[in-house]
């Protein structure tokens, strides 16, 4: 049960109110620098708990029901700090960034409820490639929202606009986070519906 793989999983969990502490003051910029750092190292063990429980054979029970949710705490821990703070705020569309995040948000919730009642017919729901690329995608724009923050003086003037390049990456990729997860949800839910009354 504790094994290393459960262990670096379960620090991704307990570091989550220390991460949403460092994010609560945008004006403090050494605390978003601090945050994007364990961020990064959230990140990093995300890759290995998984990496090191396939290879080494420690696939458990409690590793297969902690690590997504530990996943989905993290971005909704992080979308929902940044929407209180007013940083999914941006050219062109203000604050309708925030709707990017809530697709995120709702999706997670309902496949997060979807593959509870497959389970309980015993349908397993494999996690498709794209999912993936969802995944990676939510992890950089999340990330480079941070550091946008963390870094103002990366600003720069492009087409009359001034624009922080990390906050602008980050944005641009919370769209395509949620557009894929647009893309993904509908697919997991195809599944599903095949196997309801």
């Amino acid at each position: 049960m504790w094994t290393l793989p459960n262990i670096l999983t379960l620090s991704r969990i307990a570091a989550l109110p220390l991460l949403a502490f460092l994010l609560w003051w945008p004006e403090w910029r050494v605390g978003y620098g601090l945050a994007f750092v364990l961020y990064v190292l959230m990140g990093i063990t995300d890759y290995f708990d998984g990496y090191l429980a396939r290879t080494s054979g420690a696939v458990s029970r409690l590793g297969i029901f902690l690590d997504p949710i530990a996943d989905k705490i993290m971005v909704a821990t992080v979308i929902l700090t940044l929407t209180a703070q007013g940083i999914l705020r941006g050219p062109y569309v203000g604050d309708m960034h925030v709707i990017a995040g809530l697709v995120i948000l709702v999706r997670e919730i309902a496949v997060s409820g979807l593959r509870e009642f497959l389970g309980g017919l015993q349908v397993s729901v494999p996690v498709s490639r794209l999912a993936k690329w969802k995944t990676t995608f939510q992890l950089v724009c999340l990330g480079a929202l941070i550091l946008g923050v963390a870094l103002p003086q990366w600003t720069v003037n492009l087409a009359g606009l001034t624009i922080n390049f990390p906050h602008t990456v980050g944005l641009t990729t919370l769209w395509a986070a949620a557009a894929l997860t647009v893309i993904t949800g509908w697919d997991y839910l195809r599944v599903g519906l095949k196997h309801m009354d």
